[in-house]
């Protein structure tokens, strides 16, 4: 797919995501008509960066825009398919876990356009290497979404909704599972006084594994050395912590099962 004639878009959302997709697509040249937010500051802090018109109810949306992109929780997704008309546009929804299909009755031309990304509102991307999942409901909506995608991404995949789902699933383990783990060590080191950055390297060095194949081959530590002395000491120091213990305990068997 090859980048195509600029496109006018309008994005339904002003959070995280809804910020970084706008950005995204004004990025590389797209025009983007409206931001629809029910918090209407909201709406024009994200229109005043890529110079659309923010509005604060759904029957102001106008029907110029050739897509739309809807950047909302997925509850909200159902709620603006009663709400929403926009049978000549093509329609986009951003979740990893909701089907393509609560789109249809807004338009007959629609699909997903998401990320396995974290995001930040007040932190850059480098977008091009931001990696980008499509669908679409037909090959020819497909094709138009994937060349928005590749507009501002050289990251793009064709995803059907199951391959989605278990691609939502496997972001959630390594960032929001990762993230919650990691949270955990720096409240046990603060708790106990040390500098939780001197372990920025190890994770660092933890993530460099990616490069070389299977993560399972590259464990280490003293679960799969089945070092019952340090696992038993480390337990009896988490008896006050029965979660912590009880995660302990769960990975490590994960690490000696697998």
């Amino acid at each position: 797919m090859k980048k195509t004639n600029t496109r006018r878009i309008s994005i339904i959302g002003s959070g995280n995501v809804a910020t970084h997709i706008a950005l995204a697509v004004y990025s590389a040249g797209h025009t983007v008509c409206q931001i629809l937010s029910r918090e209407y500051d909201h709406a024009q802090r994200l229109a005043s960066l890529v110079g659309a018109q923010p509005v604060n109810r759904n029957d102001l949306l106008r029907a110029d825009a050739d897509i739309y992109i809807l950047a909302v929780g997925d509850d909200a997704l159902y709620d603006l398919a009663l709400d929403l008309s926009l049978p000549a546009s093509i329609v986009i929804h951003t979740s990893g876990a909701t089907p393509s299909e609560v789109l249809k009755p807004i338009s007959r031309k629609y699909g997903v356009m998401w990320s396995p990304q974290t995001f930040v509102r007040d932190i850059a991307m480098d977008y091009r290497h931001l990696p980008i999942c499509i669908e679409g409901c037909n090959e020819s909506v497909a094709d138009e979404i994937g060349e928005l995608a590749v507009s501002f991404s050289d990251s793009v995949y064709r995803l059907d909704y199951e391959q989605r789902r278990w691609a939502h699933l496997a972001a959630v383990m390594v960032s929001n599972f990762g993230n919650a783990v990691n949270s955990l060590a720096q409240q046990t080191m603060q708790k106990h006084g040390l500098d939780f950055s001197m372990l920025r390297p190890l994770a660092e060095q933890t993530l460099g594994k990616w490069d070389y194949g299977d993560l399972r081959a590259q464990q280490t530590g003293p679960a799969v050395r089945h070092d019952e002395k340090t696992l038993n000491a480390q337990r009896r120091l988490l008896l006050d912590d029965p979660k912590l213990l009880e995660l302990y305990n769960l990975m490590t068997d994960i690490i000696q099962s697998r």
